[in-house]
C-alpha cells in the first residue's frame, strides 16, 4: 500500500506520526479540505503528467488550476496528464493519493507558486483518505523539488 511507502519515508525523518489518516475520503480537493478542516486552496494537490515518455508531478494550490500556455512556455511541451494506469504504475500511488513522497527517482517534482502564499499546506500522503500538513520549507524539502514554477491560473483571483 502506498501510504506505508510514504509512511516509511516520512519515518527516516522522524516525521511518520504527523500523517493523518481521515474516516473518509480526501480523494478531490473538497473532500481533502473537509478532512483536513481547512479551506480547499490549502490542498496541495499533485498533478500527474507526462513530457514524452518522463513522469512529472506539479504540486499546486487547490484552488489553482494549469495554464496550458504557461505549462507549455515551462516545459517546451502540451501538458499531457497520466492517464489512471500510468499514475499507478510510474508515481506508485493511486489517483486521490499521489503526492511527491516515496515515488520513484525519475519523477520530477516541481511546486508551483500558488502554494507560497501559505505557512502551511496539505498535501496527500499516499492514499485516498490520507494527508500530511507541512510547511512551505518543508514541502520543498521533502518532496525534492527541482524548482519553483508558475505555471498555474485562478488562484489570484482567489480570496484565502
Amino acid at each position: 500500500m502506498s501510504i506505508e511507502i510514504v509512511r516509511k519515508y516520512f519515518s527516516s525523518f522522524g516525521m511518520e506520526d504527523r500523517i493523518r489518516e481521515f474516516p473518509v475520503s480526501s480523494a478531490t480537493v473538497e473532500l481533502a479540505a473537509e478532512a483536513a478542516g481547512c479551506i480547499p486552496a490549502r490542498i496541495a494537490k499533485t498533478l500527474s503528467f507526462k513530457i514524452g515518455e518522463e513522469p512529472v508531478l506539479i504540486v499546486a494550490a487547490g484552488d489553482a488550476k494549469i495554464d496550458n500556455r504557461r505549462y507549455k512556455d515551462q516545459f517546451g511541451k502540451k501538458a499531457v496528464m497520466l492517464s489512471l494506469e500510468e499514475v499507478a504504475d510510474w508515481i506508485g500511488h493511486e489517483a486521490g493519493g499521489v503526492c511527491p513522497f516515496g515515488i520513484p527517482e525519475n519523477v520530477g517534482v516541481y511546486l508551483d507558486v500558488s502554494l507560497k502564499r501559505f505557512e502551511t499546506v496539505f498535501p496527500a500522503a499516499g492514499s485516498s483518505n490520507s494527508a500530511i500538513e507541512l510547511t512551505i520549507e518543508e514541502l520543498e524539502r521533502y518532496s525534492h523539488a527541482a524548482e519553483w514554477i508558475d505555471v498555474c491560473k485562478g488562484w489570484q483571483e482567489q480570496e484565502v
